[in-house]
């Protein structure tokens, strides 16, 4: 791409585009007359933050980011058009070579489609006129619960998806208290989710105040699900009671982990439960700003929780003072297509309009944030959980689970299962009673392995099923239970192959930003591929990777691989 075209290059259709992204709150470069004035440093960082949608706007006019309208909005935006070009680059969602037709078609071809192949969702395409649409592979695109999946990018028009089930059975939701409200309730409609007990939490917890809030949720012992499992309540008070002013609570949607569904569910079935939610999080920490980070993959979720947040603004639910707090709304932003914005800290980057890649703690997100003001992040699963607390009160949530691991937990069932799809279940449960909820293996085959918690999660063979699926339980069984993936592969799977994608999918969407991962990840693949294995080799890998990375995304990055041989399985398949 040539960064020296002038912005005059920019077609009229780019232009829209920009000004409907930056005019609102006005360029960075101001044009009067045949002059320009810039608004200085001041204003360009301002504005910054608008680089990732305007970016969305220009791909979407266009069908693909040319030098003529990345110029255009880096002047807009007074960015360097080399950081503009840096940004645009980073996601795999954005084209900067101009296709040969209108269209693109993303297919996934990661670990739970491939089980199944994509021939389902080739006669669809085909039955649609997309057969001869430019066709990318993809990772993993959130639909393993339907066995294929597909995004589609046409110029003109906003990315849809299309899910077929294919070689698998319809999906299905096994509902709990945080699932209640799917299938039972109109997710576009405030007036529908009113009525079946919607934003009573959020009175309630305006009636209590935010001390109260952050004491019933720290009580009910709530953690956070995303993988880490950090008490919530306590990054609450540490942003609560953190340095006055400025303060931001973020919804991290950018499920990318392969294998995981959960929060494209809640999003698109029930979004308003996200956004009360976020809303009482925002009061409890005294956020003047709250953010819901939405993978680009999932154009149906940002549609509702866009339909979501304005139906609440309208209703006074949002855009004003909540109590005696400060002024609160929620700004959703849709990522392009980057596995690491789902750390922490990459993620703020890619919302502040800078490459996302993770920044070095500490100093910790509760202090030092989402531009760089005190911020609480969780999960979509760990925030639909404190409605519930606020509503019940923390005994009662206690009450459900294990002495550690208090409530119910979400688990995304796939691969080889009678009935995959979303079970709500409380933690405890053992995974053989959770598969056998399922139905067992699909077609009544054996079982080889089921891997637990997604490509950064671990292996488990079919003799040691009785693990209890809470956190301690998997503490003692040496296993991870990550974004709650349960993918059972049967015995005809080369899980060689299953291995070498993971590889891969690692290698693949490694920022590039430190060493030991960049080059790690490629050295794993080779590793797989080579027709000798070298232990030695591959332990000294997996310790750079493990103790070297600045993110999880290398730390965690042989995890899978190292569970398999453990458990006697077979790991290496074919070439990268």
């Amino acid at each position: 791409m040539d960064l020296h075209v002038g912005p005059d290059l920019a077609t009229e259709a780019e232009r829209a585009a920009v000004e409907a992204v930056v005019a609102p709150v006005g360029a960075a470069v101001m044009a009067i007359g045949d002059r320009f004035t810039r608004g200085g440093p001041h204003r360009a960082a301002e504005r910054r933050h608008l680089l990732l949608p305007a970016l969305h706007a220009l791909h979407q006019a266009a069908g693909w980011i040319s030098p003529g309208g990345l110029n255009l909005l880096a002047e807009q935006l007074g960015v360097p058009p080399a950081e503009a070009y840096g940004v645009a680059s980073f996601y795999d969602l954005f084209a900067l070579e101009q296709p040969a037709g209108p269209t693109i078609v993303r297919v996934c071809d990661d670990i739970g489609c491939r089980l199944f192949g994509t021939a389902a969702i080739d006669d669809l395409l085909a039955a649609e006129g997309l057969d001869a649409a430019e066709r990318h592979a993809s990772p993993c695109l959130g639909v393993c619960d339907h066995g294929a999946g597909a995004i589609v990018q046409t110029v003109g028009a906003p990315p849809t998806a299309r899910r077929v089930s294919a070689g698998a059975a319809a999906p299905v939701v096994v509902r709990g208290p945080l699932l209640a409200r799917i299938g039972a309730v109109d997710p576009t409609s405030l007036a529908s989710y009113r009525a079946a007990g919607g934003y009573r939490a959020l009175a309630r917890a305006l009636e209590r105040g935010p001390d109260a809030v952050v004491e019933a949720v720290t009580a009910s012992g709530l953690r956070g699900r995303g993988g880490a499992a950090f008490p919530t309540g306590a990054k609450w008070r540490a942003v609560r009671s953190g340095r006055p002013g400025e303060r931001h609570v973020v919804a991290n949607a950018d499920e990318s982990e392969p294998g995981t569904f959960k929060d494209r569910v809640v999003m698109e079935d029930d979004p308003f439960a996200l956004v009360e939610a976020l809303t009482i999080a925002g009061f409890a920490v005294g956020a003047t700003k709250g953010w819901i980070y939405v993978r680009g993959e999932y154009p149906l979720a940002l549609a509702r929780l866009e339909g979501a947040l304005a139906q609440a603004r309208a209703a006074g639910l949002l855009g004003g003072r909540l109590g005696d707090a400060p002024s609160f709304d929620i700004e959703v932003r849709a990522g392009a297509g980057a596995y690491v914005c789902g750390e922490e800290t990459a993620l703020f980057n890619s919302i502040e309009g800078y490459r996302g890649e993770p920044r070095n703690k500490p100093p910790f997100p509760v202090t030092h944030g989402l531009f760089g003001a005190p911020t609480a992040i969780n999960n979509v699963e760990t925030l639909i959980n404190v409605p519930g607390i606020v509503l019940d009160g923390p005994d009662a949530y206690r009450a459900v689970g294990t002495a550690e691991s208090s409530g119910t937990r979400l688990f995304c069932l796939s691969g080889h299962v009678a009935a995959p799809g979303l079970y709500e279940l409380p933690f405890g449960v053992t995974l053989r009673a959770l598969i056998d909820r399922a139905g067992g293996v699909r077609g009544g085959r054996p079982l080889q392995a089921v891997l637990l918690g997604g490509a950064a999660g671990t292996f488990v063979r079919s003799d040691r099923l009785d693990v209890p699926l809470s956190f301690e339980g998997a503490r003692a069984a040496g296993v991870s239970l990550g974004s709650g993936v349960v993918m059972l592969f049967d015995d005809t799977v080369d899980l060689g192959d299953t291995v070498v994608r993971m590889a891969r999918f690692f290698r693949d969407e490694s920022c590039g930003q430190c060493v030991p991962c960049r080059v790690g990840t490629q050295r794993v693949v080779e590793w797989l591929a080579a027709p000798a294995a070298d232990a030695a080799l591959l332990d000294d890998l997996d310790a750079v990777l493990r103790d070297a990375s600045i993110c999880g995304l290398g730390q965690a990055a042989t995890s899978a691989l190292r569970s398999a041989q453990r458990a006697g399985l077979r790991v290496r398949g074919g070439a990268s």
